[in-house]
């Protein structure tokens, strides 16, 4: 495809996520109280969004996921939380 044909399919539904993103941060900076590591990882992830990498996707996804191999004896939680908080915290193991 063409830039063009790329723009001309996407843009819309690639503007209104970036809102949404937007509308988030907005949220988050509002709210009260001290953010969990999520919103740290979240941040740094959204830089991989202004690098000239042309694998931004797997960057974010990356950037987002645990990179550990080893399995754990115990999830720390009932479920996953969309982010790794990285080693030597709790939820990081």
């Amino acid at each position: 495809m063409t830039k063009q044909q790329v723009l001309d399919l996407y843009f819309m539904d690639a503007r209104s996520k970036l809102i949404d993103i937007a509308a988030f941060l907005d949220r988050l900076d509002r709210a009260e109280g001290q953010p969990d590591f999520r919103a740290g990882e979240f941040r740094k992830a959204l830089e991989w969004m202004q690098s000239a990498d042309q694998e931004r996707a797997k960057g974010v996804l990356l950037s987002l996921s645990d990179p550990t191999t080893e399995p754990i004896a115990k999830a720390p939680g009932k479920g996953a939380c969309g982010a790794w908080p990285g080693p030597g915290t709790e939820e990081g193991r």
